[in-house]
């Protein structure tokens, strides 16, 4: 895999406030995703994509048209495109969360797009009204476009990762509610009845995300209590033998209170070879799942 683009520098202190308002503004667009779409298993009908400008929706069906809305990190602008009505944009700038909600709204509106959706955040706390919420304001161009550069590379590798295995996969997704991007592989059996357990999600929507047996990996951008933009991986279910397994490179780290392995963003970065650091990362934790459950990988893994 040639590296053309290097790994951008992500520093959580520098991206922090304008992540905690991206993550307010991208649940406001996928919750319309969520309410348009058809629904997928697994709830693959609800997260939004990377592409070469941002994140986007792709196509979504809505009154026997198409519309895509697209967050465009280069003109800083977010884009509603319909199939028989034109287009119309908004600028992304620092603004609170509140009014990118109402000014959101107006800009469907302008295409004879009217969606109501629940307008309370998703694995985020505190679960401030998004139209109430005037504390989450801060927009950095140069944040924001670091944030998508470093999902911009992740996803290419986890694409490449992906091709290996003709088993039933995931799309290389963004999932709005945690802000990570995530590629899931499934075993094909049967999984136990999930506990849920993420804040502001309905019990029923865990248990059917998580129905089937899996070995998922990801990449997120940190939080306040973990201030490290990180890939992770993890099992479901999964037994005190997972947590045990080597894996690879020596930067992996397990950890014991979050049941996942980790690396750390800036270890990939500075490596010699930043993909071939990360897919080792995500063969060695999916063989870690393998070697501890029961998959058939003669029919699942490409000879």
């Amino acid at each position: 895999m040639k590296n053309q683009q290097s790994w951008p520098d992500l520093d959580f202190a520098f991206i922090e406030d304008t992540l905690a308002t991206l993550h307010q503004w991208i649940q406001i667009v996928g919750k319309v995703r969520l309410k348009t779409m058809p629904w997928q298993n697994h709830s693959w009908h609800v997260p939004l994509y990377i592409n070469s400008k941002g994140f986007t929706t792709n196509p979504i069906p809505y009154e026997g048209r198409i519309f895509q809305i697209d967050f465009d990190f280069k003109q800083h602008k977010l884009f509603v495109e319909c199939s028989n009505a034109g287009s119309a944009s908004m600028d992304l700038y620092p603004r609170t969360v509140a009014d990118f909600f109402r000014e959101f709204f107006e800009t469907l509106a302008k295409l004879s797009i009217r969606v109501k959706i629940r307008a309370r955040p998703n694995e985020i706390e505190p679960a401030i009204q998004i139209a109430d919420n005037t504390i989450n304001q801060s927009y950095d161009k140069d944040a924001a476009q670091a944030i998508w550069k470093a999902l911009l590379k992740a996803n290419e590798v986890f694409n490449q990762f992906r091709s290996d295995f003709i088993g039933k996969a995931s799309p290389v997704h963004l999932f709005w509610g945690a802000f990570d991007l995530a590629v899931t592989r499934f075993s094909g059996n049967d999984a136990p009845l999930h506990h849920g357990g993420m804040p502001n999600v309905p019990l029923e929507v865990m248990q059917e995300a998580y129905s089937k047996e899996v070995s998922s990996a990801g990449f997120w951008p940190g939080s306040k209590d973990f201030p490290y933009p990180s890939f992770y991986a993890y099992a479901y279910p999964s037994s005190a033998a997972y947590g045990k397994q080597e894996v690879q490179p020596k930067e992996a780290f397990w950890s014991e209170e979050m049941g996942e392995f980790f690396m750390k963003y800036e270890e990939v970065k500075h490596a010699a070879n930043p993909e071939k650091m990360l897919l080792s990362f995500l063969q060695s934790t999916y063989e870690a799942s393998v070697n501890t459950s029961e998959w058939n990988r003669a029919k699942l893994e490409r000879s």
